[in-house]
């Protein structure tokens, strides 16, 4: 039995899309224009690319990695979300989903896989929320994280309990003795 199969594919689908929503959260604080939502995107993509596909990854990045390499899902079978009326909206309800999914895999998984995955999530938002720069007038001045941005990365961080989870254990050194 894979890692995997502890989860409902309703569950299952909600850990994948976590990292995604993170970044979300991130883009409905504060969009950036065209440009800056395409570089923001491009973030979350890259940064859960790296995280999944990185040494020392754990059970359950593997199986985030399989999948993301696998045939996609087909949209008719993947569960209805809610629309969001206003960014506001839509970032709650991606602070939500992370929310869920975070707890998913803790209460699911091993503690070494949830700490991964949160640290999944957070490098999601932090990539994101430094991809574009807010604010000036054709690309000066601005900013590269807003306030807007910072409120939600410190929600996150307090969403994601960060202080409380030790971080993923490194591999053994090999010292040659």
């Amino acid at each position: 039995m894979s890692l995997k199969d502890s989860f409902t594919p309703e569950e299952w689908f909600k850990v994948m899309t976590g990292p995604g929503r993170a970044g979300a959260a991130i883009i409905a604080a504060s969009p950036s224009g065209i440009t800056g939502v395409v570089a923001e995107a491009r973030a979350i993509g890259d940064a859960i690319r790296e995280q999944v596909s990185g040494a020392g990854r754990t059970p359950l990045l593997e199986a985030m990695a399989a999948d993301l390499m696998g045939t996609p899902p087909d949209p008719k079978t993947l569960p209805q979300q809610d629309r969001a009326r206003n960014m506001d909206e839509a970032r709650q309800q991606a602070l939500e989903a992370v929310r869920q999914a975070a707890w998913l895999v803790s209460a699911k998984a091993s503690p070494e896989d949830s700490a991964a995955y949160r640290t999944l999530l957070m490098t999601v938002a932090q990539r994101t929320a430094e991809a574009a720069k807010e604010g000036g007038f054709l690309g000066i001045g601005g900013e590269q994280v807003n306030d807007k941005e910072r409120a939600v990365l410190a929600e996150l961080r307090e969403l994601l309990r960060l202080d409380e989870v030790a971080p993923p254990a490194a591999p053994p050194v090999d010292l040659g003795q």
